[in-house]
């Protein structure tokens, strides 16, 4: 399996801390923020891994992260020029994804849970995680029935027919690169990934599954405070990565 974190983006909402830097190199308490979702793809065993930035501050993903070596691992850097959607990290990597399945991670979600079972175990289709939160409609929400069978998904609904969202961790086969490549956008103006879980979804293809441990979308300023706050008091859950 290949791993991709897609840290690009303008982050308007953090400026004017992003007026100088990326989001994802932005302090979470005592590591940049990407060595959090790096750290969940190094967890479960992928050691081949797309970096997408973009190009305004290449050069300084590039000096903190450098070839990938000192983490037991590979990293390949593509630059994408423009926000185009979540699902244009899979068109950006195809050629990366080459015949593999991916699991690809974004830059600013920091996960407490231990998800290295479930990436690993994940054999075709698509596998997605979702959490109970108090803003669903923020977020791409799924809908279970009783049997917790996913119904539907919706992105920022404005009526969330769950307080469930999916987090920013998705697995898919390889078949994920046609599937975005044939997308319309949105009203947005960009390729949803969302659409690309619905397609698996009505194929009967998509496994959800349900985090219970805390979860962070580090892109405001409350969300980056919290996710500092919770590393501070949890260091034992990132102490053996390197600093």
């Amino acid at each position: 399996m290949k791993g991709i974190i897609l840290a690009g983006g303008k982050a308007t909402r953090l400026r004017p801390l992003t007026s100088i830097t990326s989001k994802q190199l932005l302090p979470v308490y005592n590591k940049p923020m990407i060595y959090y979702p790096l750290m969940t793809l190094l967890q479960a065993g992928i050691k081949d891994i797309l970096i997408i930035i973009s190009p305004e501050y290449a050069g300084h993903f590039l000096q903190l992260l450098g070839s990938g070596k000192k983490f037991g691992t590979k990293f390949t850097y593509e630059i994408q020029e423009e926000p185009k959607g979540l699902a244009d990290a899979f068109i950006i990597g195809e050629d990366f994804i080459d015949n593999d399945s991916v699991a690809m991670i974004l830059g600013d979600n920091i996960f407490t849970d231990n998800l290295s079972a479930d990436i690993k175990s994940f054999k075709s289709g698509g596998r997605i995680f979702a959490i109970e939160v108090p803003d669903p409609e923020r977020y791409g929400v799924v809908d279970f029935d009783q049997s917790g069978k996913a119904l539907s998904i919706e992105e920022k609904p404005k009526h969330p027919k769950s307080n469930y969202c999916v987090t920013g961790l998705y697995v898919y086969d390889n078949s994920v690169v046609e599937i975005a490549k044939n997308l319309k956008p949105s009203d947005r103006g960009e390729i949803e990934i969302t659409d690309i879980n619905k397609f698996y979804l009505e194929k009967g293809e998509l496994d959800v599954k349900i985090l219970h441990n805390d979860w962070f979308d580090a892109g405001t300023f409350d969300s980056l405070l919290d996710a500092s706050n919770l590393v501070a008091k949890n260091q034992h859950l990132w102490e053996e990565f390197g600093s």
